[in-house]
């Protein structure tokens, strides 16, 4: 399943934050603790440069404690970056960030400068509840599904931090099918762009590999299938998703996975771990050399055709 989902908002997005970046001294780079690298956008990678990044791994609450751990590490390997773990559900979690910032850039603090930070992530992160907390009052819309931040907006938070946020942005095509997958499962995308029943068997076939127990506990399961579509039809079995002659309404419970997925319903549970990212990137990097080596035998072959044109 390739997503393809880049409304024009988001391209104007991309201009503007180029235009600003220069500016900056600090990036803060909301990611989703359940899936720190699909929620990672290369974009935000490439814009900011060489400039020193917060990477906040939000919903920390729904996602695998040890495995969140794992990903701070990981992270952290990277010159000029600290990872930090944080539920916006807890307020004194989210108020550690501008300390942080500080010690992160302590040179305009000590001239008494305004630290200049910008905010960014992929949609339906929790970006505009972070901003909201940080200032104390209502200042950037919220809501449960992508793309609610339109515009970019400077916010000064009137203690040495002055945040400039943006709007949620996707990149024009994710190149990992699986990181497609999991934007979908989390929520990131708009539930319209994708078909419930192949996000859910993707789901299913991951969580039965890496939490069987807590599946089996969460629906009353005696015993797990073997297969993504044979679990499926167990909970829609166990919890009435049935149709006319009691055939299975697959789209029905899809829907119940994925959304007592995104609630936390089933637990603490994390999509990816750092050793996963590892060998999908380098799985992408050879499907991406594949595709260019296709694009410039194609080009060649193009050329030679207009060269024998020319010749006739």
């Amino acid at each position: 399943m390739a997503i393809q989902w880049y409304p024009g908002h988001m391209h104007k997005a991309r201009k503007e934050i180029e235009e600003v970046m220069p500016q900056v001294d600090l990036v803060i780079e909301v990611l989703d603790a359940r899936i720190p690298y699909s929620s990672e956008n290369p974009v935000i990678s490439t814009l900011r440069g060489d400039k020193p990044c917060i990477k906040l791994l939000n919903k920390s609450d729904l996602a695998d404690p040890e495995v969140t751990q794992r990903w701070i590490e990981y992270l952290e390997r990277e010159q000029g970056v600290k990872a930090m773990a944080i539920t916006t559900l807890q307020a004194a979690q989210v108020k550690k960030i501008p300390d942080l910032c500080r010690k992160f850039v302590p040179n305009r603090d000590k001239l008494e400068k305004d630290i200049r930070t910008m905010i960014m992530g992929i949609p339906n992160v929790g970006k505009s509840t972070i901003i909201n907390t940080l200032a104390g009052r209502m200042i950037a819309k919220t809501g449960n599904e992508p793309a609610v931040t339109k515009v970019q907006q400077r916010i000064n938070l009137r203690n040495g931090i002055v945040l400039s946020d943006t709007p949620g942005i996707l990149w024009p095509k994710v190149d990992n099918e699986k990181s497609s997958y999991r934007l979908a499962i989390t929520g990131a995308i708009k539930d319209t762009a994708m078909e419930y029943e192949d996000v859910a068997m993707f789901a299913a076939e991951y969580f039965l590999k890496a939490y069987p127990e807590a599946i089996a506990e969460r629906y009353k399961l005696t015993e797990l299938p073997d297969t993504d579509i044979e679990l499926l039809e167990a909970i829609g079995r166990k919890r009435g998703a049935l149709r006319p002659g009691g055939r299975i309404d697959l789209h029905k419970v899809s829907e119940l996975v994925l959304h007592e997925f995104r609630s936390g319903k089933m637990g603490q549970l994390s999509l990816e771990t750092p050793e996963m990212a590892e060998e999908e990137k380098a799985e992408v990097a050879v499907i991406m050399a594949e595709k260019a080596a296709k694009d410039e035998k194609r080009k060649e072959k193009e050329r030679l055709k207009q060269a024998g044109k020319r010749h006739r």
